[in-house]
C-alpha cells in the first residue's frame, strides 16, 4: 500500500510573522494574563485558573481547550481541570458551535458581575465558616454548657463578650456585603461613579 508523503517543509512550516500591532497586542494581553494569574491566589484559586480566566476575558471571543493549551503552554489535563473549575465558579461558561464537537468557553464580560461572583465565593469559603465557629464557641461557653457558676467566671464572661462583639461585626459585614453583591448586577457601576464624583 502506498504511503502518503508530506513534504518536510509543510510539516515544519513557520508561522507567519505577526505585524507590529499584533505583536504589541499579544504582549499587552500576556502582561494582563500574567498579573491576573498572580492575583488569583488572593481570591482563592490557583494561578493557572486565574490565567485562563484572564485569557478568556481579554480575548473577548470563545476559545476551545486547544486554544487555551497553546496560548498558555499548559497540558490538556491542567487546562480541562481549570476550565471545569472556572465553570463551577460561574465566571466562565461553555458554548457549543454548530457542526463542531469541541467545547468552547467564554468569560462573563460584566466586571461587576465577575467581582460579585468571586466575592460571594470567598464569603462562602472564608467568612461563613468563621461565623459558624464563633457561634459554636458561644454555645460551648454558655450557661447551659458550663453551668451557672462556671459561666459567671470573669475569664469566661470576657471571652463570651469578645465573641459576641466579633459575631455582631461579622453579621453587619455580611449584611453590607449582601446588599453590595445584590446590587452588583444592577447598575452598581453608576452608583460607584456618582460616589467617586462626590469625593
Amino acid at each position: 500500500m502506498d504511503t502518503l508523503e508530506i513534504p518536510v517543509e509543510t510539516v515544519f512550516a513557520p508561522r507567519p510573522a505577526l505585524s507590529a500591532a499584533d505583536e504589541k497586542l499579544k504582549v499587552t494581553q500576556d502582561l494582563f494574563i500574567r498579573r491576573w494569574g498572580e492575583m488569583g491566589a488572593t481570591w482563592g484559586i490557583n494561578r493557572t485558573m486565574a490565567e485562563i480566566h484572564a485569557l478568556l476575558y481579554i480575548m473577548g471571543q470563545p476559545c476551545c481547550t486547544d486554544d487555551v493549551m497553546e496560548r498558555l503552554n499548559i497540558s490538556r489535563g491542567n487546562a480541562s481541570m481549570s476550565l471545569r473549575g472556572l465553570c463551577d465558579w460561574g465566571i466562565i461558561r461553555r458554548l457549543h458551535k454548530r457542526g463542531e464537537r469541541r467545547e468552547y468557553f467564554e468569560s462573563l464580560t460584566d466586571v461587576w458581575e465577575i467581582f460579585s461572583i468571586i466575592a460571594a465565593e470567598r464569603k462562602r469559603r472564608e467568612m461563613d465558616p468563621v461565623l459558624e465557629t464563633i457561634r459554636q464557641c458561644q454555645v460551648m461557653l454558655s450557661e447551659a454548657s458550663l453551668g451557672k457558676a462556671a459561666a459567671k467566671r470573669d475569664s469566661v464572661r470576657l471571652t463570651r463578650e469578645r465573641l459576641a462583639s466579633m459575631e455582631e461585626f461579622m453579621e453587619v459585614t455580611n449584611k453590607i456585603f449582601q446588599q453590595f453583591i445584590g446590587n452588583a448586577k444592577s447598575g452598581l457601576t453608576r452608583v460607584v461613579k456618582v460616589l467617586l464624583k462626590a469625593f
